[in-house]
């Protein structure tokens, strides 16, 4: 698949189209989101999703339509489960509701411009080495392993080197001040936590990225359509935080659903560089459909599975 750089440029520039258009319509005036407006924009955003997909499967062939949708469906997978450490970050931080669009906004702008680096050295080093794919395998292996033995313990935020590094060198101040980043108090400037948690919102999805780029490389090695799936995974990110809201607290076994995913491309991986080393015969070469038919039953079966849990603890939360 060859990208020619016009489309390249259209294509980011379509992105920063719905970007302004978010930033014009719901940002303009800092309000809670209701769950009705979440639930438009989330549809509006899958729709942006699946519109670009069918025109990539149109115009460039069903192979790769096929892998642009396996890539966004992992993406925003991964990016569920992510969600649950946003909702702590937002907690510790005791970010008002009115502003948490915003700092969702912002930080995952961010994210989203420093995975762009990733991506790009990714594609580099695979065009140039294969073993680099026995990496990333790994990698999604051991995320796999850790999520499971890590299942079940309490959740609790930590600030990260990034932030603590940001809270070292520049002074914060003890509220917020509306929207405003930083502020000037007694003649000094001091930063709000305002930006504080955009740093920590910013810094944390970009620690997600240490699984989800490789996992996506392991569907498809086209950096344009790497780019475009993260895109629109994490730009419908911000309003199905606000949509789900406590539900993601009940999809007890999506991480489960989620190592399963990311071990079987970790295996995916390794089949494929044994495979371009003429090592493995062509049918261990695991294609997209397969891959694709894998993510969505793995998805279906431990989302069904923890909503059926879910509504079990109710009923005897209510008998009790």
């Amino acid at each position: 698949m060859t990208v020619p750089l016009w489309l390249w440029i259209a294509t980011i520039g379509g992105l920063l189209a719905l970007i302004a258009l978010d930033l014009v319509i719901v940002d303009r005036k800092p309000h809670e989101v209701t769950t009705g407006e979440a639930a438009r924009w989330v549809i509006f955003y899958i729709s942006c999703a699946i519109v670009f997909g069918i025109g990539v499967w149109i115009f460039a062939g069903h192979d790769p339509g096929v892998e642009f949708f396996t890539g966004y469906i992992t993406e925003y997978s991964l990016s569920v489960d992510n969600l649950f450490i946003f909702m702590i970050i937002m907690s510790s931080f005791k970010v008002p509701a009115i502003h948490q669009h915003r700092v969702l906004l912002v930080g995952i702008l961010l994210a989203l411009a420093m995975r762009s680096v990733f991506i790009a050295i990714g594609a580099a080093l695979i065009a140039q080495f294969v073993w680099v794919f026995f990496l990333f395998g790994a990698v999604l292996i051991w995320t796999a392993i850790s999520m499971l033995r890590s299942k079940g313990e309490e959740e609790e935020y930590h600030e990260n080197a990034v932030t603590r590094q940001v809270r070292r060198f520049f002074p914060v101040t003890d509220d917020y001040h509306g929207h405003k980043y930083t502020v000037k108090l007694n003649g000094k400037r001091m930063i709000t936590p305002m930006l504080l948690v955009i740093v920590a919102i910013g810094s944390a999805d970009l620690l997600f990225a240490v699984d989800s780029i490789p996992a996506i490389f392991g569907i498809t090695q086209e950096a344009f359509l790497v780019f475009t799936a993260n895109a629109f995974a994490l730009m419908g990110l911000r309003q199905l935080y606000f949509l789900l809201g406590g539900l993601v607290t009940k999809l007890v076994y999506l991480s489960y659903g989620l190592a399963i995913i990311l071990a079987f491309i970790g295996a995916k991986l390794f089949l494929h560089a044994l495979h371009e080393y003429h090592v493995v015969p062509d049918w261990l070469d695991i294609n997209n459909w397969v891959s694709l038919g894998v993510i969505v039953t793995v998805l279906a079966v431990t989302t069904a599975v923890s909503l059926a849990k879910a509504r079990r603890d109710e009923r005897k939360q209510v008998a009790a």
